[in-house]
C-alpha cells in the first residue's frame, strides 16, 4: 500500500515525485518545480508543506490527501491557441528566484499561506473563503508576470459570471469554482462566445494515504 509499481519496481509516490523531477530539471532542461510531480505521484487533492528544514532533513515535504468532494463545483475552461510550456513561464521567476528577487521571495511565502488558508477552508466548508484564495493566486501572480491580454480576458469573463479563478497550468487554461447549474449555464455560454471550451473534470478516487492519515512520513 502506498507503492506505485513500474516494470516491477516498488517506488513510494513521494520518490517517484523527486525522480520525475530530476529527469525533467538534469534531463530535459525544464525549469519545473515538485508540485506538480507530487500531484501525479499521488492522484488527487494532495496539501503539500515544502518546509526547508523538512525537505532538508529527508528530501521530501509533508503530502497529506485531501478528500476532493469537499470542493466547491469546479470548472476547467480552454483554449488551443494560448497554450505555453511550464517553461516558458517559469524560467523568469526561477533565475529571479535564485537572483533573491525580493518580489518573488515575497510573493513564494505568500503562496504558501494561501495553501495553508485554503486548506483550513476546505475542512470547514467556507466556499466564499475558497473563491477568496483562488482569485488571490492569480491577482499575485498577475502582479509578477506578464500573463498576456487572452488568459487575462479568459480569467475576467469567469469572474464576470461571478465565478472564481486561476491558472490551471502555465497558460491557455484556467479552473476555479461555481456555484450551481445556473452559474456553469452562463460560464459556458460566455465561454463559447468566445470560442473557448469549459468542462467539469471528473475527479479519480483517491488512492489510500501512504501511512494511514495521509501524510507521508
Amino acid at each position: 500500500m502506498g507503492r506505485l509499481w513500474f516494470y516491477n519496481v516498488t517506488i513510494s509516490r513521494h520518490t517517484l515525485a523527486n525522480l520525475v523531477l530530476s529527469v525533467e530539471n538534469r534531463e530535459l532542461g525544464i525549469p519545473a518545480g515538485l508540485q506538480d510531480r507530487v500531484a501525479q505521484a499521488y492522484q488527487g487533492l494532495v496539501y503539500m508543506d515544502f518546509d526547508r528544514e523538512v525537505m532538508q532533513a529527508r528530501g521530501y515535504g509533508a503530502y497529506e490527501l485531501l478528500d476532493p468532494r469537499l470542493l466547491p463545483p469546479v470548472y476547467v475552461a480552454y483554449r488551443d491557441d494560448l497554450s505555453e510550456g511550464t517553461e516558458v513561464y517559469h524560467s523568469d521567476l526561477r533565475a529571479r528566484w535564485n537572483r533573491g528577487d525580493a518580489d518573488i521571495v515575497e510573493a513564494v511565502r505568500y503562496w504558501a499561506d494561501l495553501t495553508q488558508q485554503f486548506r483550513e477552508a476546505l475542512l470547514r466548508g467556507d466556499r466564499a473563503e475558497l473563491d477568496r484564495l483562488v482569485n488571490a493566486n492569480f491577482d499575485k501572480r498577475a502582479s509578477l508576470y506578464n500573463v498576456g491580454e487572452g488568459n487575462l480576458d479568459m480569467i475576467a469573463t469567469a469572474r464576470r459570471q461571478g465565478a472564481s479563478a486561476n491558472f490551471a497550468g502555465s497558460g491557455g487554461a484556467i479552473a476555479g469554482f461555481y456555484a450551481d447549474e445556473a452559474m456553469f449555464a452562463k460560464l459556458e455560454s460566455a465561454f463559447a462566445s468566445k470560442g473557448i471550451r469549459v468542462i467539469k473534470p471528473d475527479f479519480a478516487p483517491m488512492l489510500p494515504p501512504e501511512n494511514g492519515n495521509g501524510l507521508v512520513k
